[in-house]
């Protein structure tokens, strides 16, 4: 007995078939959310601060002198040498430096300043913000005098070598040899250093 159904049966089929490769191509799962991970602010380099140095200053100083003498200003240059070392964000440090500035207070001339300081600071990468203290030596017309100082500076690695700065330093001398004279000094001045 031939069934009439057998035809129409493998037409439905094809049909299923044929339509079953759409139906599967026109499903595509969406597409997974993207992963927003927050950006992280790169640390700043740590400056390699440890070693020694040389270098020359040039700045300003002004002096008011005590007992009636004049005051008076100059042209500032030195010479300096030191040694720093490096704890990771603070640096201690020692330094030598040696000053002729033109400086006349009517009976006393000076004839060299030494200044030997003690340094602490903070290590801010390529820069590095000191406080500084110490004695400064003086050699004048009427007798020698050795003061003390404070100051602040600030240094800037240029390169792993070359550093560029500036430090401000506030002077106390007592009285220069027997002369009576006394007088308060304020430098401020520009460096430029070489770390070996």
């Amino acid at each position: 007995m031939t069934s009439y159904f057998a035809p129409a049966a493998i037409a439905l089929g094809l049909t299923a078939a044929a339509a079953a490769p759409a139906m599967a191509g026109s499903y595509s799962p969406a597409p997974a959310e993207p992963v927003i991970v927050p950006a992280v602010p790169a640390a700043a380099p740590d400056g390699d601060w440890g070693g020694a140095y040389l270098g020359l200053s040039y700045g300003y100083i002004d002096v008011s002198t005590d007992s009636g003498a004049p005051d008076d200003d100059s042209d500032a240059l030195g010479i300096h040498a030191g040694y720093r070392w490096d704890f990771g964000k603070t640096v201690a440090g020692l330094e030598v430096e040696y000053g002729e500035p033109d400086l006349d207070f009517g009976s006393a001339e000076v004839d060299n300043v030494w200044r030997i300081k003690g340094q602490y600071g903070y290590d801010l990468g390529r820069t590095l913000a000191y406080a500084t203290a110490g004695i400064a030596p003086t050699d004048t017309s009427v007798g020698d005098e050795t003061g003390y100082l404070v100051g602040v500076g600030v240094d800037y690695q240029m390169t792993q070598n070359w550093v560029m700065g500036a430090e401000v330093l506030y002077h106390d001398f007592d009285e220069f040899g027997s002369s009576g004279v006394g007088a308060d000094a304020t430098t401020a001045a520009v460096r430029l250093s070489y770390r070996f």
